[in-house]
């Protein structure tokens, strides 16, 4: 009876190859990919997501598609394991992904889980011993399978059953991607993207967006995380927030992202970036965004400027003076 594997596939060069490796060997497999409002492997037209479904197309493989969701913010927020160089979970959000897998495996009929992680690429959480406590912390210890290190690892049940021949998985290691791009040749493998992808939490200059959503937040939701990729972002209140978009794309987005209760803003006398403002709002909050806004476009400085705001479809205006320096704007930035 043929075995199946599930893979945590994300697209990118390891993951692709270790799927490969395994339908090599007559296993079948179904992919699983993750999306995340923190990933950065995206290329010109696809990200994450669109990489791993065309990967799981060209092999022939089913895919399904999870979003991480609050109880992952939750754990970014309080990792029990700590974090990388900046705001990166790396073993505690390896865990998550892998306990999501094993809550999977029933329903897709899997009998083993298969990664692409390779001993020692990463310094956080693909040591050895980083390997280990995720895979015990998850529930998959002898059911979690990685081809590309296997033979740096003690047999897996896939391997002591049978199911998997162990001579024909690799012993991979290191951060050099050479014996990576030659398998690929080896087993036909092209058309994949850079070969790692990456995670906007360990960027220091993104960390601090991240961190204020965490600092200002009654409560988490992904939509406030996801935005945090789009536009110029202001503290201009405890709960309140102002995001200037840099372009019509960006503007219209944001446009598209408001909710009950807050505030699109434009200059009404010239082309101008949108605004939006989440949160608690007020007159003088308003106002402070408006000459933010104002920073931002071909308004002489002290002009007074007529900013048109909408907030739950009901359009007002105020007539703001565009004085703010760009020191001052810089005390309002995240």
């Amino acid at each position: 009876m043929q075995k199946k594997a599930l893979a945590l596939l994300s697209g990118g060069l390891d993951s692709t190859l270790a799927v490969k490796v395994m339908l090599e060997q007559g296993i079948a497999v179904e992919a699983l990919n993750f999306t995340s409002p923190f990933c950065t492997c995206t290329g010109k037209n696809s990200g994450c997501k669109s990489e791993a479904v065309r990967v799981a197309e060209e092999f022939n493989i089913p895919i399904k598609v999870m979003h991480k969701g609050v109880e992952y913010l939750e754990i970014v927020g309080k990792p029990k394991h700590g974090y990388g160089k900046g705001m990166n979970p790396c073993i505690d959000c390896r865990i998550f992904l892998l306990r999501k897998a094993k809550e999977y495996m029933a329903e897709s009929g899997a009998d083993f889980v298969i990664t692409g992680e390779v001993l020692g690429q990463r310094p956080m959480s693909q040591r050895r011993d980083t390997l280990r406590l995720i895979e015990r912390e998850s529930g998959l210890e002898g059911l979690l399978l990685r081809p590309l290190s296997a033979k740096h690892f003690n047999p897996t049940i896939p391997e002591t059953e049978g199911w998997v021949d162990r001579e024909r998985l690799l012993a991979i290691q290191g951060r050099s991607r050479k014996e990576q791009m030659q398998l690929a040749d080896d087993l036909d493998v092209k058309n994949y993207p850079c070969p790692a992808g990456g995670c906007l939490l360990t960027e220091l200059s993104f960390v601090s967006k991240v961190k204020d959503v965490f600092d200002h937040s009654d409560t988490l939701n992904l939509r406030d995380f996801r935005l945090l990729k789009l536009g110029r972002h202001f503290r201009i209140g405890s709960r309140t927030k102002a995001i200037v978009g840099r372009n019509e794309a960006e503007n219209n987005v944001l446009e598209t992202a408001v909710q009950a209760g807050e505030a699109i803003l434009r200059w009404d006398e010239g082309s101008s970036p949108l605004t939006v403002v989440m949160g608690k709002l007020d007159d003088t909050k308003l106002e402070n965004a408006a000459k933010i806004l104002l920073r931002y476009t071909r308004a002489e400085p002290g002009q007074e400027c007529t900013i048109k705001f909408v907030i739950d479809s009901r359009e007002k205006q105020m007539t703001v003076k565009n004085e703010f320096s760009e020191t001052r704007i810089e005390e309002f930035r995240v």
